[in-house]
């Protein structure tokens, strides 16, 4: 590790702002040592903020349809091999029940850009649920939709939206997507979700065909400017129907990098030790909770379509019952001295410390419980 390194980590640890020439001297400059050195600076400030708490997030995939074509993704539209489904409303809400009942307090509905769920459809899903687990946090990640939509499902209960940026840089996000999806516009929906009111969460793939250091300075320039609650980040996965069938998996090693970096950027961030992060090493999401991450998310949907939502080759836990997963990873966490909770895992405040965890969850979970239950009535659109 260089001084030069050893300084920009210094700096990060106190606060300062980095610049973009600055991010790509500490990526390009970094090595074992540095790394263990984030880590080290990483884990003490999440521990400052959140202690060793690891939240859990229940995962529910409801839709393996997509309308996009993206080239990483194994659920493109244009992918004639993959395994179409839906989940109904009942059995949405039968995952969230059975969820509630093993400890789930936060739940996440995610799914391809599907037009099958208009806002007339997941309005009243997310009343229902809300109205059945109004203590419960509901995040939604279904992609790009109009401010109108996204104020609508706000309206109706939810609290935070996932819509990973993907890149920072234009025109790397060009080479990873059709052309009738734009950078431009994924930015400006990251900024609606924000004016609305949601906690909101970026994130980003870890070597993807054609990243480059300096696309992940900016990407952490990103991340220091936008200020999300919530990141997710995780190494690029191919899959064997898409166009980049043979391009070369992210590092898990470049991932924690990423997270501890993040962490120091942001420490009051919600980071996830994701899915593919233990796909691509046995111990992936032990590392990702060791250097810096936070959040875990186990799976609830039924396991006969697990498989099905196939985004990339060799995906971990798709036979796994719920319970069965949730106590896999409860085992995994404690082996490593952290503590699974029982918690909406609502992001901090700034500057807030372990100690202010519970007094804000309550005030914010009373909060959420008012909005619900006033929420008017919303007139189908044209």
């Amino acid at each position: 590790m260089t001084e030069t390194v050893r300084a920009l980590i210094g700096r990060l640890e106190v606060g300062d702002t980095l610049t973009e020439a600055d991010f790509r001297q500490l990526l390009d400059g970094s090595d074992g040592s540095s790394d263990a050195l984030l880590r080290e600076k990483a884990v003490a400030k999440r521990k400052a903020v959140y202690g060793n708490s690891v939240f859990v997030r229940g995962l529910i995939e409801i839709s393996s349809y997509c309308k996009n074509d993206c080239l990483y993704c194994g659920i493109r539209r244009s992918n004639a091999n993959a395994q179409r489904y839906r989940l109904t409303e009942e059995q949405i809400l039968s995952c969230a029940d059975e969820g509630y009942a093993l400890g789930f307090r936060t739940f996440v509905l995610q799914g391809g850009e599907d037009a099958y769920f208009t806002d007339e459809r997941l309005v009243p899903l997310l009343r229902e649920l809300k109205r059945r687990h109004p203590d419960c946090a509901v995040t939604l990640s279904l992609g790009e939709r109009g401010k109108e939509s996204f104020q609508r499902l706000y309206d109706a209960g939810a609290d935070r939206y996932l819509l990973r940026h993907e890149t920072a840089d234009a025109a790397h996000y060009a080479s990873l997507h059709p052309p009738e999806l734009r950078w431009e516009n994924r930015m400006e929906c990251l900024r609606q979700l924000r004016e609305i009111g949601y906690a909101v969460g970026a994130g980003f793939m870890v070597g993807s065909p054609g990243q480059t250091n300096a696309h992940l300075a900016k990407d952490l320039c990103f991340i220091q400017e936008f200020q999300p609650e919530m990141c997710g980040i995780g190494p690029f996965i191919p899959h064997q129907d898409t166009p980049f069938a043979r391009e070369s998996a992210g590092s898990a090693e470049v991932t924690c990098r990423l997270l501890s970096v993040i962490r120091l950027i942001q420490p009051n961030i919600l980071l996830p030790a994701t899915t593919a992060l233990g796909t691509v090493h046995p111990q992936g999401r032990e590392m990702g909770i060791l250097a810096g991450a936070n959040v875990v998310m186990p799976n609830l949907s039924p396991t006969d379509v697990r498989k099905k939502y196939s985004l990339y080759d060799n995906k971990i836990c798709t036979g796994e019952e719920s319970a069965q997963c949730k106590d896999c990873l409860q085992t995994r966490m404690r082996a490593i001295g952290y503590e699974v909770v029982v918690d909406r895992g609502d992001p901090m405040p700034h500057g807030a410390s372990a100690a202010s965890q519970s007094e804000v969850v309550s005030r914010k979970s009373e909060v959420d419980v008012a909005r619900c239950l006033s929420s008017v009535p919303i007139r189908n659109s044209e």
